[in-house]
């Protein structure tokens, strides 16, 4: 389906199969809750149930964790009645650990450390004798004790990957009929990007590549999708077998630019000769389909806990992000000094759809702060309230300048952000996108203060692995939001 499964940043998906269950987990990266969790009936419909690391106990993640660091590609797996969530943090602290849980939804236990086993991208795996191997980037290989997070014996390597081709990694190992299958990512996770696979006889081989590696590209094709990889398999409800894997959806001119981040998408995989034949992301699956219900547009923060799609960057506490201070409105008691500072008091949600409306009422009378569209600390755009007056920033690398600004009326208002997708290209510089930036006044008119060129909250300008999130935020003082709505437009 070119149109994702779990669209926005949900990059480097896992998923298992429990029952009629499905679940699947996605990196995280800089922010707190980590792990998003879903959960599907039919491989296309998902809801999001939890976040697998909701504790500091769990997930540590300071101001001085870069953004794009933090939580990489956890593998989801369930053996023996429970589930394992085997993840890298790229973290001070940090390393490979293993969490597990009952019930996917949470609560997840505390991490078990392993602190001998390297690199990123770990996978689990389980053989007859009940012996759990851990496949890593590179790619390379441990038995390992989960009670105990001990490696048992010597790593070793597996496989190299095609040859000149960069990047082996994202490994999943499975045993299928007589063959153990190993299923990589190659070639960088960019526009180069690719699944391959090798087959064994045993869980550490040795292995034989497939003789049609890469079983899937996209790179140097006019497909809607790039950056095709990072994969994994699962069966369908009929038995069939299908594979999730990561892609983006690069808009306007040249190069393309892409700002969502890395989404999810569903192929479906038949069996030729004992290896896997990937098909188009086009393929709607064969069996009926169990739509779930439309997130609600606005959150009225009535709640005691925020819903599990908001997000933080590194790390929340009470103490600064609450709904208890107000009833009905989420309070940010600020830290740091704006989206600038690592340890801003941010509450987003990913950028979903190509095109959307984000607006929320904030009453700034004990502070300054407002709504932002953040890609990390040097690529963001916001509208902010302060000292009565609305003004438009914009920070592109090392460039920081008020775009607009206007007097503020007295009280709560309505700030807001549309993002229009380029249907149509001026030239080949056109970027991907618009982004206008505003208040509504009192009648309901939206009065836009300035449109921007999206392009600069973009992975081919910001680099790193993330995507867009929209969401509010605190430069001084206490500020307080009443709602907060979120309205795909078109797409």
């Amino acid at each position: 389906m070119t149109t994702p499964v779990i669209p926005g940043m949900h990059p480097d998906p896992s998923v298992c199969r429990v029952g009629e269950d499905y679940y699947l987990v996605c990196s995280s990266f800089e922010y707190f809750p980590g792990i998003p969790v879903f959960h599907s009936r039919d491989l296309v419909n998902w809801t999001q149930i939890g976040n697998a690391l909701d504790r500091t106990s769990q997930l540590l993640l300071t101001a001085e964790t870069p953004s794009s660091a933090g939580i990489y590609a956890p593998t989801l797996r369930h053996h023996d009645g429970r589930f394992h969530l085997i993840v890298t943090s790229v973290s001070h602290g940090g390393g490979n650990m293993v969490f597990t849980a009952t019930d996917p939804a949470g609560p997840w236990s505390d991490p078990i450390m392993l602190p001998d086993v390297h690199g990123i991208d770990p996978d689990l795996a389980w053989d007859d004798e009940g012996n759990c191997w851990c496949t890593m980037a590179g790619v390379h290989q441990y038995r390992i004790d989960l009670a105990t997070g001990e490696v048992l014996g010597a790593s070793q390597r597996l496989w190299s990957g095609t040859a000149r081709a960069k990047a082996p990694e994202a490994p999943h190992l499975y045993r299928i009929g007589e063959h153990w299958y190993l299923l990589i990512a190659e070639g960088g996770t960019e526009r180069g990007h690719a699944v391959s696979v090798a087959r064994g006889p045993a869980p550490d081989g040795p292995f034989e590549p497939c003789p049609a590696n890469p079983i899937l590209t996209h790179r140097s094709t006019y497909e809607p999708v790039q950056n095709t990889g990072h994969a994994d398999l699962v069966q369908g409800p009929d038995g069939s077998w299908w594979m999730v894997l990561l892609g983006v959806r690069p808009g306007g001119g040249t190069p393309g630019w892409h700002v969502l981040g890395r989404e999810t998408f569903l192929a479906p995989v038949t069996w030729v000769d004992g290896w896997p034949v990937v098909g188009p992301l086009t393929v709607t699956p064969p069996w009926p389909l169990q739509p779930v219900p439309a997130e609600p547009v606005r959150d009225d923060f009535d709640q005691s806990e925020l819903r599990p799609q908001w997000v933080s960057t590194r790390n929340r506490s009470e103490e600064h992000c609450t709904t208890k201070d107000r009833a009905g409105w989420l309070t940010l008691h600020a830290r740091g000094s704006g989206l600038d500072d690592p340890d801003v008091v941010f509450v987003g949600r990913r950028q979903q759809h190509l095109s959307c409306r984000a607006r929320t009422l904030v009453d700034p009378s004990s502070g300054s702060g407002g709504l932002a569209v953040r890609f990390d600390e040097e690529h963001h755009y916001e509208i902010e309230v302060a000292s009565g007056e609305v003004r438009v920033l914009a920070r592109i690398g090392p460039l920081r300048t008020v775009v607009a600004s206007r007097p503020a009326p007295e009280g709560p208002l309505v700030l807001g952000v549309q993002v229009d997708e380029a249907k149509e290209l001026r030239d080949a510089r056109s970027g991907p996108d618009t982004i206008s930036l505003g208040v509504e006044e009192p009648g309901g008119t939206f009065t836009v203060l300035a449109t921007l060129d999206g392009r600069y909250l973009s992975t081919e300008v910001a680099g790193g692995f993330t995507g867009r999130v929209i969401g509010v935020y605190a430069a001084t003082g206490t500020v307080h939001f009443d709602w907060f709505d979120y309205e795909p437009l078109g797409d």
